[in-house]
């Protein structure tokens, strides 16, 4: 399985830069990972190859160009692009972004080939498939409706936190699965913001510590994302200073495979 943070920054020359304003994964070349970079940071192929999409959560950082994504490929699109939610995230982003204010009701359009834009609903604890891939979801905790994930290409296996709390369910699931390699998870606020976290919900090191505790896999690859631009220094050298020898902060724009 090959897996990519997108970017979401760029350099005056137009280079990736390390900064992590919005949040998509890429796996294989056609799923992501929620769609907070996913217009703007595609190569052509990739947006020829990529139909579904699995939306985490409603934040904008996790969607901020799928809009633009969908809109884009409107004209040229033979298969519609299928948004993998729960049926609570598919009714806020009706709600609040595909509504004829913000963006277009895609899901109500079609172009000359047919429908341009789809939601699955999924049911939390229960597999369903993307693609190829063989994905479980269950509620974290954060401050909107938020899924974890567990997703399977049938060899490797990764876990994908989303923006998170402490929480229990998704420790659960990943300690059922038989096999994981790795582990993507945030880690939003350095130590000394410990307050503002746990009101936003979301881990700063010293946190991550204790959740990795719940942890009974060991010896995979463990990848920090969703580090706040402002605080990214602070925060890797607070997750160095863990000493925890797998643990390692996910760079936007290389691809990791297992």
């Amino acid at each position: 399985m090959k897996i990519q943070l997108l970017p979401s920054s760029f350099d005056s020359q137009g280079r990736a830069t390390s900064e992590q304003r919005l949040t998509c994964f890429l796996i294989d070349e056609r799923v992501t990972v929620d769609a907070g970079s996913i217009a703007i940071a595609l190569t052509d192929a990739q947006r020829n190859s990529v139909r579904n999409i699995i939306v985490t959560h409603p934040h904008m950082d996790h969607i901020a160009s799928l809009p633009i994504f969908v809109d884009d490929l409107f004209a040229e699109l033979k298969e519609p692009v299928c948004i993998y939610a729960t049926q609570e995230v598919i009714d806020l982003l009706e709600r609040d972004v595909f509504n004829d204010n913000v963006y277009p009701k895609f899901a109500q359009l079609e172009n000359s080939h047919g429908r341009v834009m789809e939601y699955i609903p999924f049911r939390v604890g229960e597999q369903f498939k993307v693609a190829h891939l063989q994905v479980t979801a269950v509620p974290v905790n954060h401050i909107v409706p938020t899924v974890g994930l567990l997703v399977s290409d049938g060899k490797a296996t990764v876990g994908f936190s989303s923006d998170t709390a402490e929480t229990d369910e998704f420790w659960n699931m990943l300690n059922r699965a038989p096999h994981l390699d790795a582990l993507l998870i945030e880690t939003s606020f350095p130590n000394s913001m410990h307050q503002l976290a746990a009101a936003a919900k979301h881990l700063t090191p010293s946190m991550l510590a204790k959740e990795l505790g719940k942890l009974n896999h060991n010896g995979i690859d463990i990848l920090a994302v969703h580090l706040k631009p402002a605080y990214r220094d602070a925060l890797i050298s607070e997750l160095a200073g863990l000493k925890i020898p797998s643990l390692k902060v996910m760079e936007p724009g290389l691809t990791y495979e297992w």
